[in-house]
């Protein structure tokens, strides 16, 4: 008597980021067809990747694999949240910041060798006035960029690069009162990121100490960063020193209050969205099933990488 086949839905993000993605298919469906029934569907438009995550919920899908940058994954990942269904991760975007986090090898082969090992955690996700996200969150200078990276048809690092600098130029600081049970803040501030992740993606650190499985995020809140300090910044957040920035305050909490001037864009996991101003924030605690690698190598030293990092984000 044979036994039932796993089914795996590979979900394919076509246009994200700047690798191609033509061997991806193959790779995947080469999957233990003894074991797993592998299906490969594309997105054709923003939310299909929801759509398709939502058809694997009904189905009785055992594992969704997301292959995208963070947009997609969230695409994916938030029509997965407190189901039985496991989301795999072939990280292909700009930033990956998810990815990298949870230590998913960039390389198309190695991601899926972690699919492959089948080590299932469970890791926190975050509510912003109804939205999901799984790494960051926030309002203020990075989510203007975030804005306007979401207009722009070419993608890459130049790209951000641009835009960063095109938004910098007329940026001016808003003021914001955050409240939450563990310590409150009121007062003009760049940007305010509520991060369940450490880092936005390439390897920039925002919150170095958040932990995706503590039921918290770390609420970096940084109050100002003139043109002298941007290249120190950039030093601090690819060192993943940033909490020695004189500029930072962090407040670890589970939940939080986000009150504004009036209502504008709001980050989530990279991408921008317009909504209220005033923004509730929780996490809520090991939501997700995830694939992870069983274990981690401890991350050598690469001064090569370390220089590529700091020029990209000064």
């Amino acid at each position: 008597m044979s036994r039932t086949k796993k089914k795996i839905y590979t979900i394919i993000n076509p246009v994200s980021g700047t690798r191609s993605k033509k061997d991806i298919p193959e790779m995947t469906a080469a999957i233990d067809p003894r074991e797993y029934e592998v299906h490969i569907l594309m997105t054709g438009y923003e939310g299909h990747a929801t759509q398709i995550a939502k058809d694997a919920v009904r189905d009785g899908v055992d594992c969704v694999i997301a292959v995208g940058g963070d947009g997609t994954i969230n695409e994916v990942a938030k029509a997965l949240v407190n189901t039985d269904v496991v989301l795999g991760i072939i990280p292909s975007g700009s930033g990956n910041g998810l990815a990298r986090d949870l230590n998913i090898p960039l390389n198309y082969t190695k991601a899926l060798e972690i699919i492959k090992q089948g080590n299932v955690a469970r890791i926190d996700y975050g509510v912003a006035n109804g939205h999901i996200f799984f790494c960051t969150c926030g309002v203020g200078f990075d989510a203007l960029v975030s804005e306007k990276v979401l207009n722009q048809s070419a993608r890459g690092k130049l790209m951000y690069v641009k835009s960063m600098l095109d938004v910098y130029v007329n940026f001016k600081p808003e003021y914001y009162k955050v409240t939450t049970p563990d310590g409150n803040f009121s007062d003009t501030s760049f940007l305010i990121t509520c991060a369940n992740a450490s880092q936005y993606g390439n390897n920039g650190f925002i919150a170095p100490e958040a932990d995706m499985q503590d039921g918290k995020m770390n609420i970096a809140i940084l109050r100002s960063l003139p043109p002298m300090n941007i290249a120190q910044t950039a030093i601090q957040l690819v060192s993943k020193n940033i909490s020695n920035n004189s500029n930072l305050l962090e407040i670890v909490t589970s939940e939080a209050l986000i009150e504004r001037e009036s209502e504008g864009v709001m980050h989530l996991d990279g991408n921008a969205i317009h909504t209220d101003k005033d923004i509730c924030v929780k996490i809520i605690r090991q939501g997700l099933k995830i694939l992870i690698p069983e274990e981690v190598e401890k991350p050598k030293f690469d001064p090569q990488s370390f220089l590529t990092n700091i020029t990209r984000w000064i």
